[in-house]
Order: C-alpha cells, then sequence, then structure tokens
C-alpha cells in the first residue's frame, strides 16, 4: 500500500512540475517576445537562428570593408580631381605664355607659381588616409614617390611605390583593387620618336631611348680633339660625335637612361631641349616647364614661345590622362555602392527571416496561457482529492 501511495504522490508531483514549467515557459516568451530563448526551446529553428546570425555577421565585415574602401576610393577622386584642375590653372597662364604676353618677369613669377604646383601634387601623390598610402598600389605603408632636391627644389621626381593594385575582398569571391598605382595614373607609357628642339642639328637616333619625360641635350666643341661632344646630364659625362654618328648613345650617368642621337648634321654647339612623347609623368613636365620660363640656358624668347607651347600639349594629354581616370575611379566608387545596397537587402533579408523564427506570437501565448492555467487549476484539484486520501478512507 506504501507504494501505491509513493507512486500516486510522485506521479502527481511530476504532472504539476510539468504544467508549472510550461507556464513559465510561455510567461518567459511573452515578456521577452522571443520564442526560443535558449536551444531545447526548437532545436532545428534554434540551429538556423545560429546560421543567420552568422551570416549576418558576415555581411557586416563585408559592408565595413565596402564602406572603408568606397571612403578611401573617394579621397582618392578627390585628389585626381584636384590635380586636373590645378593642371588646367596652369594652362592658362602658360597660353598667355606661348603667345609672347608676359615679360621675363613675368614669365619667372609663373616659374615660381608652377614650382608651387609641383609641391602641391608631390604631396598631394603621397596623400595618405588611414596609415595607408593610396597611390603605391599592393604598398601601402611606404610613400609612393621620392623627390631629389636641389637648392630646396625638387629637380627629379621617381616612383618606388608596387606597380600591382592591391585586392580587398568585398563580398564572398569578390575582390577588387583599391589602392591606385600612382605611375599608371600620373605618367605615360607609350614611347615615341624623341623630338628634338635647338638649332645644332641634332637629330633622333635609329634605337629606341630609354629617356623619360624631356631631357636637355648640350652640344659642345673639344678643341683638342676637334669633335663635338653631346651630353644630357650637364656634362658629367660626354660622347664625342666620331665614327658612325647616325646612332650616337649618350647616357645619362645618374640616371643609366640612353638618349640615341643622328649627329650627322650637327653644326653648331647650343643647348636642345628633347621630349620623349608618350612617357612623360605630371612631375617631368612641371619640372621641365618651371626650368623653360626660368630660362637659365639663355633661350630666345622665339624658342621659350615653342617650348611652353609643346608643354602645353603635355599637359593637355596629362590632364585628359587625369579626368579619364578620375571617371574610372568615380565608376568604381559607383558599383561600391551599388554593392553596399546589395548586401544591404540580403542582410534585412536575414534579420526578417531570424525575426520569423524568433519572434513569439504574443496572441496565441496568451491562448496557450489561458489554457495551460485552466490545465494547471483543474491538475491542482485533481491532487488535492488525492492527497486528502487517508488510512480511514480504506477502512471504511
Amino acid at each position: 500500500m506504501g507504494g501505491t501511495f509513493l507512486s500516486i504522490y510522485s506521479n502527481v508531483g511530476f504532472a504539476l512540475n510539468l504544467q508549472a514549467e510550461a507556464m513559465a515557459r510561455l510567461q518567459e516568451q511573452i515578456s521577452t517576445g522571443s520564442r526560443i530563448n535558449r536551444a531545447s526551446d526548437d532545436p532545428s529553428a534554434a540551429y538556423r537562428v545560429l546560421g543567420l546570425n552568422s551570416e549576418k555577421r558576415l555581411l557586416e565585415k563585408y559592408m565595413d570593408s565596402i564602406l572603408q574602401a568606397s571612403n578611401t576610393m573617394e579621397i582618392s577622386y578627390n585628389i585626381v580631381e584636384e590635380i586636373a584642375s590645378t593642371i588646367s590653372e596652369v594652362k592658362v597662364h602658360l597660353t598667355q605664355v606661348a603667345s609672347s604676353t608676359y615679360s621675363e618677369q613675368g614669365r619667372s613669377r609663373l616659374a615660381e607659381e608652377v614650382n608651387d604646383v609641383l609641391e602641391q601634387v608631390f604631396s598631394l601623390a603621397n596623400t595618405r588616409h588611414m596609415e595607408q598610402y593610396l597611390f603605391g598600389g599592393s604598398d601601402t605603408s611606404s610613400a609612393p614617390y621620392a623627390a631629389q632636391y636641389s637648392n630646396g627644389e625638387i629637380t627629379s621626381v621617381t616612383y618606388e611605390g608596387s606597380f600591382d593594385g592591391r585586392d580587398v575582398e568585398l563580398a564572398p569571391g569578390l575582390e577588387a583593387s583599391i589602392f591606385s598605382v600612382g605611375d599608371d595614373i600620373f605618367r605615360f607609357d607609350n614611347r615615341g620618336t624623341p623630338l628634338f628642339f635647338g638649332d645644332t642639328g641634332a637629330a633622333a637616333g635609329t634605337a629606341t631611348s630609354s629617356v623619360r619625360g624631356s631631357v636637355w641635350l648640350t652640344v659642345t666643341y673639344n678643341e683638342v680633339t676637334g669633335k663635338y661632344e653631346l651630353s644630357i646630364d650637364g656634362g658629367a659625362s660626354t660622347v664625342a660625335v666620331e665614327g658612325d654618328t647616325s646612332n650616337l648613345a649618350v647616357t645619362d650617368s645618374q640616371t643609366g637612361r640612353v638618349l640615341y642621337v643622328d649627329g650627322s648634321n650637327i653644326s653648331t654647339t647650343g643647348t636642345d631641349m628633347v621630349c620623349a612623347p608618350g612617357t612623360y609623368d605630371i612631375f617631368n613636365t612641371l619640372i621641365s616647364l618651371r626650368d623653360i620660363l626660368r630660362n637659365e640656358k639663355g633661350l630666345s624668347n622665339a624658342k621659350i614661345a615653342e617650348l611652353v607651347d609643346n608643354s602645353i600639349n603635355l599637359l593637355n594629354d596629362l590632364e585628359d590622362r587625369l579626368v579619364e581616370k578620375s571617371v574610372s575611379i568615380a565608376s568604381k566608387v559607383g558599383f561600391l555602392e551599388s554593392l553596399k545596397d546589395t548586401l544591404d537587402n540580403i542582410k534585412f533579408s536575414t534579420e526578417d527571416e531570424t525575426t520569423a523564427l524568433q519572434q513569439a506570437d504574443i496572441s496565441q501565448i496568451a491562448i496557450d496561457i489561458s489554457r495551460r492555467g485552466v490545465l494547471y487549476e483543474m491538475s491542482l484539484s485533481v491532487a488535492g482529492r488525492l492527497m486528502s486520501l487517508s488510512l480511514l478512507d480504506f477502512i471504511e
């Protein structure tokens, strides 16, 4: 008999505990508004929610990367646009020089302005954003451009960055180059036959020269040997005009670059400016222009006007290139914005599905609580009747 009473009490206690737990879960759901507060509430749905939350975090990571990439490229775009605008302003003043409306003092003042523009462009090309250089390609930790100075002024600028872009993962399976290769933006690489501006009679040789931009070819006469001598490094090294003079290799001892000269028709000494079309960068062009305006070579006004006119054409080409590159960068920025919107929509769908799985149906829970309450009261009533049995009830 004792075993029977113990079994009744155990079953009654177990049933009441089940009802109490069910009531507690429903009350927790209605207070939190969530149907799943622990994995045991709905293992299948809980597993799906974990997957959706992981996907949401991944999307947020990609969206942060896209936002940073977009900001970086917008800054690059603004810099290229600013440089293009500056070049356009310089061209306006140069047009007046080419038409001989500037005096020597006016040219000197313009030379100082060009020098200031050179310093500004050099600084902009070495811009950093979030401790990363924008125009060094994949090498974002060091300045892409290095300048050589003489008497406090830039005499040459070299690109020391990477020639490869740096790819950043923006979405699953999608990478894009965010950091621009400066040498691709600020320099041409479409070499043509060198152009000689001068009266010495020197002309382009038959071999392909390696000099870039503009160089000064100095023709002197050696009284001892009775031969003309050529130099493109200010006389630091010379080449005699002798033997087969149709293709003389004149080397710059500082850079190692070579200019091939046809010296067959050289008839006088002097200094010629030699331009290598398709190899100009914005820095070399501004340096040459500054030196032309200062006229340290003692050129005639007509020759200065001719060289300035050639510089205007070079600046036109450089400005067109800058505009082309700015449009390319702007299109990438637009693509990034579209990609961000797409990922944002996916993230919204993920959040919507998560909410649908987790969110409690308050009206249904209210019904379930009411139903459970009735069942709990009935269980208490039955338990009360069972617990009220005594030995006297069985004796009777």
